[in-house]
């Protein structure tokens, strides 16, 4: 292994400064893994790291499983992994995070670093296979830590500062935005149950008013009759008064009283018709004689 972390004053990187520091340096490769390893730095804790996702890549390969393609983005603010498709940014490892790097001078296609987990301050082992171009991606790790520490002696550490400043802020930020999205489902959740406690259930038959066989509102003579508006909007007319009502009921189904014969009056019927009745009932009251028999209808008489 060899570190790549021996500044020089004489030596002679592979990139510009600016292209560092203004832009960053961009290297496909093969992304074995990363592991939790004791120590930030060390030759021999990177080659049991190595070994250790080398043994787990060889188990997931006999499955049938590929190893993921990634791309790195080198600069002298950190070293980005990207998804070599969706350019979508798996791991972000800040530079002043990062501890240890190192090239496999037995296996040129391999190199690894150690990075500080920004959550858990777990140091973590990133191991890639980049075919032959291990020891480059080395140097120019070591490149950018050069460029930034001698932008941190010309700032006065006050870079390195607002460095960490925004990245906490980015970290706040991503916070907020899952908070976020955690608070909207739960308010679509409560919309949607409000909803579900407005609507009446549909087979619900208390508040409907009883209605007999023919589908009508039986009628109960305790109900008081309220008069309706007239249908051109003038005032409804008064209820009926008692006589009123006493009257209504002696008509009969004509609206007209009921006949009685035997109380009618000499004035009430033509004197033709008025004659024959008078007729008649002198008739009743002297009886009928049939075979000798004599029937009498005066109940006075109190015989037959």
């Amino acid at each position: 292994m060899n570190r790549a972390f021996n500044r020089k004053k004489d030596k002679s990187w592979m990139h510009t400064p600016e292209a560092l520091a203004k832009h960053f340096i961009a290297y496909n490769v093969k992304f074995l893994g990363h592991t939790e390893v004791d120590q930030p730095k060390g030759t021999e804790v990177v080659k049991d790291a190595v070994r250790k996702l080398k043994f787990q890549r060889h188990i997931k390969k006999s499955e049938g499983q590929k190893i993921p393609k990634v791309e790195l983005q080198i600069s002298i603010y950190g070293v980005k992994i990207l998804d070599s498709k969706s350019k979508e940014v798996q791991y972000n490892c800040q530079l002043h995070r990062i501890s240890f790097c190192a090239d496999d001078k037995t296996d040129k296609r391999i190199f690894t670093f150690i990075c500080k987990d920004s959550e858990s301050n777990k140091h973590l082992c990133y191991v890639f296979d980049s075919e032959k171009c291990a020891e480059e991606i080395t140097l120019t790790i070591g490149q950018a830590f050069d460029l930034a520490y001698k932008k941190f002696l010309e700032s006065g550490g006050k870079d390195v500062e607002t460095r960490k400043q925004i990245g906490g802020l980015q970290k706040r930020i991503q916070d907020l935005e899952a908070e976020n999205s955690e608070l909207k489902k739960q308010l679509q959740v409560l919309e949607e149950q409000l909803m579900i406690a407005q609507v009446p259930p549909g087979n619900s038959m208390s508040s409907k008013t009883p209605t007999d066989i023919f589908d009508m509102v039986p009628f109960s003579p305790m109900t008081p009759l309220v008069p309706l508006p007239a249908s051109n909007g003038s005032a409804p007319p008064p209820p009926a008064t008692p006589s009123e009502i006493k009257m209504l009921t002696h008509l009969d189904l004509f609206g007209a009283e009921p006949f009685d014969p035997f109380t009618c009056g000499a004035a009430d019927f033509p004197p033709d018709i008025q004659s024959k009745l008078d007729e008649m009932q002198e008739g009743f009251k002297m009886g009928l004689t049939v075979e000798g028999t004599v029937f009498s209808l005066d109940p006075l008489e109190g015989r037959c």
